[in-house]
């Protein structure tokens, strides 16, 4: 990341960097990329800035540290999930009354089934 930026704008000083010039730089080369090849490559900018920030010049400015830069090439929200006890999903499996679904249950809870691939078993597949 950082010879494409050299070979973009090497003739400017660090400082002279701004916001904007790094968002048109980022936009050009991950112009048609996925949106988390672009989120690594905003990534690796800002961390080579933080890393000029924190060990060659403290009063450097961090041009990718810009609200609307992150708004940009924002990092993915992930979802933690509840996952639920071994102890329990036993206790829902047999208390299951039908035979059916103490079927289905077993097949997803056992064999890291989903609903979908269970209702499509037929005989055959045994």
């Amino acid at each position: 990341m950082i010879a494409p930026l050299c070979r973009a704008h090497g003739n400017l000083e660090l400082e002279e960097l701004t916001a904007d010039i790094v968002q048109a730089f980022l936009e050009c080369i991950t112009n048609g990329r996925k949106p988390q090849t672009r989120k690594i490559r905003f990534a690796h900018l800002t961390s080579f800035f933080n890393f000029v920030h924190n060990n060659l010049s403290p009063d450097f400015q961090n041009p990718c540290s810009s609200p609307m830069l992150h708004k940009l090439f924002r990092p993915k929200i992930t979802t933690n999930w509840n996952i639920i006890e071994k102890d329990a999903v036993d206790e829902i499996i047999f208390r299951s009354s039908k035979i059916r679904n103490r079927l289905i249950l077993e097949l997803m809870a056992r064999g890291g089934m989903r609903i979908g691939e269970v209702l499509k078993l037929t005989a055959n597949d045994l």
